[in-house]
């Protein structure tokens, strides 16, 4: 089984790729109707949240470069 890939995009959202399941606080999965890729939204502005929609455009900047988070805590 291959893992599930999460790519964090320049100027905008977050795209998943692979075997997931949403679900919301209460447990409740969303409908992905199939979808094996989705983008969730990281700026706030869609009107389809937690999916993205597009409204990013233009209005959200954030250059995604990896980085090493420190040591977990123990």
């Amino acid at each position: 089984m291959s893992k599930t890939k999460l790519t964090i995009n320049n100027n905008g959202s977050v795209k998943i790729d692979g075997d997931f399941e949403i679900v919301d606080m209460q447990g409740n999965e969303y409908g992905l109707q199939g979808r094996t890729i989705v983008s969730i939204c990281r700026c706030g502005l869609s009107a389809n949240k937690p999916f993205c929609d597009g409204s990013h455009k233009g209005h959200f900047e954030h250059e995604a470069i990896a980085f090493d988070l420190p040591p977990k805590k123990v």
